[in-house]
């Protein structure tokens, strides 16, 4: 930071005050060395992150004497045991704690990666970023999660005049509130520090863009039915396990400059146990409705249902084997769960693109010369850490449901027509009485009892 004040203290001489603090950051640049200036001071010296070791005790204790390479081995594999276990017990508890914890990881992620953007923003003393980055956090979760309360929870939204009129103007409501927040950033403008504010704002729309829509896609894979959500997520935890303990005992070959300890071993041997591992996964799932049903509201009691007659895709089909393997494995026939072979594709892109979210992340935290973006988990950095993954899963995901799987829902298309007057409704009542009949779905007139 003292070689960007100087070089702002240098510009302030050489040019008009307007332009003070946007060449410390490397923003303006004339002539030859414009090239050197910016690779030199587009990147702002942070004040080192704190690295305090904040592994338990007992554990510190238990590991004495060992060599920190076998060291963090250990502190990783136990604790990544114990978020694997709180994983099952969120899934125990059912879809609202899954919508639950989505929200706040998505809150902790959020607040990660604009601690970074603060730490350089602050140092200029400049007024409001802080509190407009969670404003317009606030702003998108209202939008969003307001789409999803009107897609999913139509009948109630029905019962209560308050939520009928949130409902009906949600848009409009969503716009006017991010207009305030794009009105007071204009209002908060400082005249020496232009470019810089702009830059903050678009650091702040870019994490947005990251973290909320990626986790409202999650909670939108969850209500197509749980295992979207649990298959996806295990399949990025599993891959990153597995690469990680075949390149520990095996990597040789480094594999890409960002991330110097991931290792052409550790991905191809996590890419073929991934495909494993998701195919016996979604076996085992696809048996149970508690995993397979969209994930559904009950205006009558008020909770969730998870109950319904499964799709094709999860009622077992004979496959006829390709001749070669018809030899090898001597057999002509399998059964298989149809979503075994989709498992098969989202492991793909979990294993070999999944993981350029973490190079993604890792090159992120080398142009602010950070280790993590923040030590909650010893072992592991941030949670942002721990999902950068996952947010590019979870789109591939979504638009692998749209694309392959998704069909006309009728629970939404009646939730539709609840929404309409009562004579729309006899309206379209005819109409498809009508259709029916001329297709011999139902009686003719003369032959209805």
């Amino acid at each position: 930071m003292t070689e960007l004040r100087r070089r702002g203290g240098d510009a302030d001489q050489a040019s008009d005050k307007e332009t003070d603090g946007e060449d410390r950051l490397g923003l303006l640049g004339d002539g030859e060395g414009e090239g050197e200036a910016f690779s030199k001071a587009d990147t702002p010296e942070l004040a080192p992150s704190s690295d305090s070791d904040n592994t338990p005790q007992c554990l510190n204790k238990a590991l004495e004497g060992l060599p920190p390479r076998w060291k963090n081995y250990w502190i990783r594999g136990v604790l990544s045991l114990a978020m694997i276990s709180g994983f099952f017990f969120i899934i125990y508890m059912g879809p609202i704690t899954l919508i639950l914890v989505v929200m706040t990881v998505q809150i902790k992620c959020f607040q990660e990666i604009i601690t970074i953007g603060y730490r350089v923003y602050h140092s200029y003393e400049l007024p409001w970023f802080r509190t407009l980055s969670w404003y317009f956090l606030v702003c998108v979760n209202y939008f969003f999660y307001g789409e999803t309360v009107a897609d999913y929870f139509g009948a109630l939204v029905q019962r209560e005049e308050p939520l009928q009129f949130l409902a009906r103007y949600h848009r409009f409501i969503s716009f006017a509130l991010y207009l305030a927040g794009f009105c007071m950033f204009v209002l908060s403008l400082v005249k020496k520090h232009y470019r810089l504010q702009f830059y903050m704002f678009a650091w702040t729309h870019v994490t947005l863009l990251i973290v909320v829509t990626q986790s409202h896609l999650v909670i939108q894979n969850l209500f197509e039915g749980m295992i979207w959500f649990i298959v996806p997520i295990s399949i990025v935890i599993c891959n990153d396990i597995f690469a990680y303990l075949f390149g520990f005992f095996f990597g040789r070959t480094p594999l890409i400059k960002l991330s110097p300890k991931k290792t052409w071993e550790g991905f191809i041997g996590g890419y073929f146990a991934t495909v494993v591992f998701g195919f016996i996964l979604a076996y085992l799932l696809s048996q149970f409705q508690y995993f397979v049903c969209p994930v559904g509201y009950n205006s009558e009691t008020y909770s969730f249902t998870v109950k319904c007659e499964p799709s094709d895709i999860f009622v077992i089909q004979e496959y006829t084997l390709p001749v070669i393997l018809q030899n090898a494995l001597r057999m002509k026939t399998v059964h298989l769960y149809p979503f075994q072979i989709h498992s098969i594709f989202l492991s793909s892109f979990g294993s070999l693109i999944g993981p350029f979210g973490g190079f993604f992340a890792s090159g992120f935290k080398r142009a602010f010369k950070i280790k993590d973006f923040a030590n909650t988990i010893p072992g592991h950095g941030g949670i942002m850490d721990r999902f950068d993954c996952q947010y590019l899963m979870a789109t591939f995901t979504h638009v692998y449901i749209a694309s392959f799987i998704r069909g006309p829902n009728p629970s939404k298309v009646l939730q539709l027509l609840l929404v309409l007057q009562p004579e729309q409704q006899l309206s379209i009542f005819h109409t498809l009485h009508s259709h029916l009949r001329e297709h011999g779905i139902l009686p003719p007139a003369g032959q209805a009892q």
